[in-house]
């Protein structure tokens, strides 16, 4: 798989956000001022709590299917490989990692499978969308730590999305969790978020590395990055930490990743995060404590980055599994 010199772009954008001509000069000037080979358009459905059953994917929260394949073929016109990520948030806000069902389905409770139903339906929707616009990969889901264990339920999922498309497909899972998920094998590139303390890339790296060997697939961060914020390069993965704008300190971090992760043969890129479809204004960045790097110092690392990376002198894995 060739490397992924990824960022996710759009995210939370919503219904007529990507006929806005500023979100075209948006994609435009992140591959400018980034060098990147790849974007990652992520949509937010939303199902309204942790134990609702219906995933809602046509609302004005999420940009039209119309609008979506104009900016993928856009995408593709300025030479950029593209990725789809269908993602659910929940309306009440509760984070999608802790939408849970009983195991056991119990009369008059809603179940798993009334949700996979729903989930399934909504990732078709996306993979026919993939498949017409030649999208490089799906990523069928993040971050779905409780749905996870229901390795039955995911098996049949990818199976369905398969018939829909005949692209890459991916599962994007959350931090920490690479050594929990039991179906890997199911899918064609392994992915996980890399919202790691910066000074502890080594010991997530040995970790993930031995997921790696057990299945010998393909594996991208398909989440990663910092704010810039005093003391997000220690937990970038809380959205909220309080703390002043820091862009030295997100720059760092960034530096920090690509040495660790520079070395190491089979970690295949990243989709970095995130990048607005409607940006802020450059001379605010220096007041902005968010993920985006637009204007700040770590957009300069990432391009340099990019710009420079060549696959590294092939490495032999460890082998103390």
């Amino acid at each position: 798989m060739e490397y992924i010199k990824g960022f996710t772009f759009g995210w939370m954008s919503k219904k007529g956000d990507f006929l806005k001509p500023e979100a075209r000069d948006s994609l435009r000037l992140l591959k400018e001022r980034t060098a990147i080979n790849t974007v990652i358009f992520a949509l937010a459905a939303l199902q309204d709590t942790p134990q609702s059953t219906e995933i809602d994917f046509s609302g004005d929260h999420m940009v039209s299917d119309e609008e979506l394949i104009g900016m993928i073929q856009y995408a593709r016109s300025l030479g950029l490989r593209t990725i789809l990520k269908p993602t659910v948030n929940v309306r009440n806000g509760t984070w999608r990692a802790h939408i849970n069902f009983f195991d056991l389905d119990v009369p008059n409770e809603p179940t798993w499978g009334e949700w996979f139903e729903s989930y399934t339906r909504y990732q078709c929707h996306y993979a026919l969308i993939a498949e017409g616009t030649h999208c490089e990969m799906l990523i069928v889901g993040c971050e779905m730590v409780q749905a996870e264990r229901r390795e039955q339920e995911w098996r049949r999922l990818i199976e369905e999305v398969r018939k829909n498309y005949r692209g890459l497909i991916s599962y994007n899972t959350d931090k920490y969790q690479e050594d929990h998920v039991k179906w890997w094998d199911a899918v064609d590139v392994i992915s996980s978020s890399g919202y790691y303390p910066m000074e502890d890339w080594d010991n997530q790296l040995e970790r993930i590395e031995k997921v790696i060997l057990t299945y010998n697939k393909p594996f991208f961060f398909a989440e990663a990055g910092c704010m810039s914020r005093t003391g997000s390069s220690s937990i970038p993965n809380d959205w909220s930490i309080k703390g002043k704008v820091n862009l030295e300190e997100q720059a760092q971090y960034y530096k920090v990743m690509f040495e660790k992760t520079r070395s190491k043969e089979w970690v295949k890129g990243f989709a970095l995060w995130d990048w607005s479809a409607l940006l802020y204004d450059e001379e605010e960045a220096a007041c902005d404590g968010g993920y985006g790097v637009y204007g700040k110092p770590a957009e300069k690392v990432i391009k340099d980055f990019y710009s420079s990376y060549s696959l590294p002198l092939k490495s032999t894995p460890s082998t103390d599994v």
